[in-house]
């Protein structure tokens, strides 16, 4: 395994750049008997298998009903291709895909392989093979209608806690991985993405895991290196084509009758940006009879009381947040401040039944530690707030109902600390301005909050 860096010369290094209604179901936070763990060390997982043998492989969702397959070998002669089927060590179907590589400093990546599978059948059980060898792999296609259920990690790394928080999210089945940036922790140590590859494996071979980038992803030097996202975009290619975007770093898929968005925090986003106009046409492009759930995901928080990262989100928010709002974004999903915190309905920075629910889940089990301070007197905005590592989940029972639980990692055991039950803005009345007698336009709807939660 290549060698890490020593802290100094990463030091020096780093000189030289310049440097609906809501329905709370909570449970009371554990402040008065919960001893918070502290961080634990970081963990590097060594490569077991040969050059030729595909490792740190995962999945992602393609176009509709396509799965996309990466990996990597250490031999460049690998083929990028993906056998699979529906029963074990049978492959009916062969498909071919694309290869890419990458050069770090004195690092250079193996082959990096993408290859996208399809069509494939919704609730059905593949099993596949990468390069025509290795260990098989399979993974369960996520259905095509309500229910579905999510699993929602914010700022992973690969530290014992993020073990941790893997064997907790392992433990309950689920049909998709949602990941709101900072995935690796690598920070210029590429030796650390594959290590994270390995780690992560066993859970993104076999559901697809959606990530959007985090500032730890950023990984570019002023002058010396000043291409960012060069590994992320690389390793983790999502189906940004397929939704119209231009860019690896924000895009949109729909799955079940949900529309999730993935935006960007750290590229353009004011109105004369590409992710700007990008955003502006794939909202206007909803149906919510089809979709009648629209959930977001970004890095930095657009509404944040800790005392961690203040303000980082806000000029995103100032630029974005009207699109959402007028959109009827039912929730939107942050990382970054290393604890869990959710908001009630909000806009501009004010209560309102017709925003969207607001929700910081940085808490996957990162290597800098838990961000323990929220400020004081606390907002009436904010309905629960916890410095604890854990992770989500977010199951959609139907067209109007669904269910959010955070869960707080014990040594042991995934704790339920705090949940609630939503309603999709898309059949709130108030929200869509549509009185008594009218009936619905073909594209919009939304949902409501009770005045007591407010």
């Amino acid at each position: 395994m290549a060698k890490l860096w020593s802290p100094a010369a990463f030091r020096v290094l780093l000189t030289i750049c310049c440097v609906p209604q809501i329905m709370p179901h909570s449970h009371v936070s554990a402040e008065e008997y919960y001893i918070r763990q502290p961080p634990r060390s970081v963990i590097q997982t060594p490569n077991k298998r040969s050059e030729s043998d595909p490792q740190q492989v995962h999945i992602s969702l393609a176009a509709k009903d396509y799965i996309r397959v990466s990996w990597i070998t250490d031999d460049k002669e690998a083929e990028s291709v993906v056998e699979y089927g529906k029963l074990p060590g049978r492959y009916n179907t062969v498909a071919t895909g694309e290869h890419t590589s990458y050069q770090f400093f004195f690092y250079k990546s193996g082959k990096i392989h993408h290859v996208k599978i399809g069509p494939l059948e919704p609730a059905t059980t593949y099993y596949y093979r990468c390069g025509g060898r290795g260990p098989e792999f399979s993974f369960k296609m996520p259905p095509a209608n309500f229910p579905i259920e999510f699993a929602i990690v914010g700022d992973l790394g690969q530290t014992e806690w993020t073990n941790s928080t893997l064997d907790h999210v392992g433990s309950k089945d689920y049909d998709v991985f949602l990941l709101p940036g900072d995935l690796s922790y690598a920070d210029f140590q590429q030796p650390l993405w594959d290590s994270f590859g390995r780690l992560v494996e066993p859970y993104a071979s076999s559901r697809p895991w959606m990530v959007t980038e985090g500032n730890h992803e950023i990984e570019s030097i002023p002058i010396i290196l000043p291409h960012a996202f060069k590994a992320y975009n690389a390793r983790w290619l999502m189906p940004y084509e397929e939704s119209g975007s231009s860019s690896n770093l924000y895009y949109s898929f729909d799955i079940a009758g949900a529309h999730i968005i993935m935006l960007g925090s750290y590229t353009d986003f004011d109105e004369d940006s590409a992710q700007y106009k990008w955003l502006k046409a794939d909202l206007a492009k909803i149906n919510r009879k089809k979709t009648p759930w629209i959930f977001v995901l970004l890095h930095a928080p657009w509404y944040n009381t800790n005392t961690a990262h203040q303000g980082e989100g806000e000029s995103m928010r100032n630029s974005m947040e009207e699109l959402l709002y007028n959109a009827r974004v039912d929730v939107v999903f942050a990382g970054h401040v290393h604890a869990y915190e959710r908001f009630t309905r909000i806009y501009d920075n004010k209560a309102d039944p017709c925003g969207p629910i607001y929700i910081t889940i940085g808490d996957g089990g990162n290597r800098e530690g838990l961000a323990l301070e929220f400020k004081e007197p606390k907002s009436p905005l904010s309905m629960f707030q916890e410095s604890s590592f854990g992770h989500a989940r977010l199951k959609i029972l139907d067209e109007t109902r669904a269910h959010w639980s955070w869960y707080r990692n014990n040594d042991s055991d995934a704790v339920i600390a705090d949940e609630v039950r939503l309603e999709s803005l898309s059949t709130s009345k108030q929200c869509w301005g549509i009185t008594d007698g009218q009936e619905s336009s073909s594209s919009s709807s939304s949902s409501s909050v009770t005045k007591d939660e407010l």
